[in-house]
């Protein structure tokens, strides 16, 4: 795996303080925006699929984009949330790479970064808690908005301590792809870089000498997934990012991740998010 993969390139979407009463419980959150939480007093719970983890003070979390998961709270709570995304033009996110700890003991230092990156960046609170209300295209580009008109030094200091609040939990990850393995390695290097096109599993299986059924059973032994699913998964979460970000329409998206019949590429992602692009695009604003 090259260094380049490895890079950590996040933009900060949202920042803010917030105390709740009882009034932080959402159900079914799939985003494609990173989560950080910092702690500072009660309790809560993220539920995920297979775990869930109450919240603690002085404490952590983070939660990768496209995760399924959702909160709850019955009593009063008081944190710190920062929401960040990684540029849709990189070619592999950090998260395929490494399974990251879901929670770290938070440190005074980390406290003051949390506090500092706030401080520097008035006006990125969230104006309304709902996760189906804010992450929508509005809301982004306000904050883009805001972003553009940063002073540089002070753009600069963000995307550092976005840099080490991440890298602390990273100090606790660890590679999907064991090191000893360095044909899935290749696998997952080549659909980063193809990932615009049509990828088959014959092409796969000549990069890695493997026959088919083998690097499928390889690959779902480390990735939890077959490499068709893996690969769809990809294109579609790499779409409704680019929906967020981008002005351009679905034909356009679609033939940027090498899907040449559109109709296809509609069912497959209504298949994965539960409603077709079109109905996407227009709950998020675009």
């Amino acid at each position: 795996m090259t260094k380049e993969k490895n890079k950590l390139d996040f933009t900060l979407l949202n920042i803010g303080y917030a105390k709740h009463d009882g009034d932080w419980n959402f159900k079914n959150i799939k985003s494609p925006f990173a989560r950080i939480h910092y702690i500072l007093e009660g309790e809560a719970t993220i539920i995920f699929q297979n775990t869930s983890i109450k919240l603690k003070a002085d404490h952590m979390y983070l939660t990768p984009a496209h995760v399924h998961h959702g909160y709850e709270c019955s009593s009063t709570l008081s944190l710190f949330y920062i929401h960040i995304y990684e540029n849709p033009e990189r070619k592999s996110s950090i998260f395929d790479r490494y399974i990251f700890p879901k929670e770290i003991f938070a440190d005074k230092f980390l406290l003051e970064l949390v506090k500092r990156l706030h401080s520097i960046n008035p006006g990125r609170e969230l104006s309304i808690y709902d996760p189906k209300s804010y992450d929508n295209s509005s809301e982004l580009m306000k904050n883009i908005a805001i972003q553009i008109n940063s002073p540089f030094a002070l753009e600069a200091e963000s995307q550092a301590i976005i840099q080490l609040l991440i890298s602390r939990f990273l100090a606790g990850a660890t590679s999907r792809i064991p090191d000893v393995d360095k044909r899935l390695s290749r696998v997952l290097d080549y659909i980063d870089d193809h990932l615009h096109q049509q990828i088959s599993i014959d092409a796969l299986a000549d990069l890695t000498f493997l026959s088919k059924d083998h690097l499928i059973r390889l690959f779902k032994k480390h990735m939890d997934v077959t490499p068709m699913k893996y690969i769809n998964q990809k294109k579609i979460e790499k779409a409704q990012l680019m929906m967020l970000v981008d002005d351009i329409n679905i034909q356009e998206i679609s033939f940027k991740l090498g899907f040449e019949n559109i109709s296809y590429f509609n069912r497959l992602f209504k298949k994965m998010t539960g409603e077709n692009p079109t109905s996407y695009k227009r709950r998020i604003g675009r």
